[in-house]
């Protein structure tokens, strides 16, 4: 049972995020991404401090320990992400790029190259790449959340989701730019998301004779979380906007960690 809630989550997080994006990026507009990645910066976060960390400083490590997981998580996100084999290019905004391309070709073109696409071909490779090792991880992490308790691991799920849907809108323009088409695109897309279900088999094989060690690896998907929201995707809400549209980012980031409080109030372990 604990495996199938496994493959059921990751499933969910890797290719429902991708079935959605699909789904909704042809009439988005770039203000509904921003409020897609607000929702899913307070998703991350509240996730990470009302669910992940409480149920590791819950595992009978101790408090200092934990803390010091956490700051080698954040340390290692930033080197991976450095080293471009996390950080996976949230900021694409597909929409906005995908309906001004033809006039902002050249801006677009640059746009890509300083994230390490380069040309529209390398960059739909390096897109599928850096999705697959993220959607990796993201399906390791998954497994220890369900690992501690089902619902943690949905949260968990579902957190990653939210996330996944506005970066996947930008990896199907990338791709779609490569002379793809919309079905392609999406099919590919979704085998690189397919990945995070062999993360979440292995994190299931691991972490189950490593049990001991659980309390750390839940460390470990917290900072994956805090990293995710404080370094990719808030950043990209922190440009110079106007005083509705800057609520706009408040009040989603709000709905975002209330969704995950709320859960936690009816939380019954």
């Amino acid at each position: 049972m604990l495996l199938i809630s496994i493959l059921l989550g990751t499933l969910l997080a890797g290719v429902g995020s991708v079935l959605l994006a699909a789904l909704i990026s042809p009439g988005a507009s770039s203000r509904y991404a921003n409020d897609m990645l607000s929702f899913a910066a307070g998703a991350l976060l509240s996730t990470a401090c009302l669910h992940l960390l409480p149920e590791a400083l819950e595992g009978g490590v101790e408090p200092k320990n934990i803390c010091t997981a956490l700051l080698a998580g954040l340390v290692l996100f930033f080197v991976l992400d450095k080293a471009e084999l996390w950080h996976h290019g949230h900021e694409h905004h597909a929409p906005e790029h995908a309906h001004s391309h033809d006039d902002h070709h050249g801006h677009h073109d640059h746009h890509h190259a300083h994230h390490g696409h380069g040309t529209p071909a390398g960059g739909a490779w390096a897109v599928l790449v850096g999705d697959s090792i993220h959607c990796f991880g993201d399906g390791l992490l998954i497994a220890a959340a369900f690992i501690a308790d089902v619902k943690l691991g949905a949260l968990a799920s579902l957190a990653v989701l939210t996330h996944e849907v506005p970066h996947h809108m930008g990896d199907l323009a990338v791709l779609r730019q490569s002379a793809a088409g919309r079905q392609q695109a999406a099919l590919k897309v979704a085998l690189a998301g397919a990945v995070t279900a062999i993360g979440g088999l292995l994190g299931f094989w691991l972490v189950e004779p490593l049990k001991p060690w659980l309390p750390y690896f839940l460390a470990a998907a917290a900072s994956s979380f805090v990293y995710v929201a404080l370094a990719d995707l808030i950043p990209q809400l922190q440009k110079h906007v106007g005083h509705k549209q800057s609520a706009r980012h408040i009040v989603w980031l709000t709905v975002g960690i209330a969704v995950v409080a709320v859960v936690t109030t009816f939380d019954v372990n």
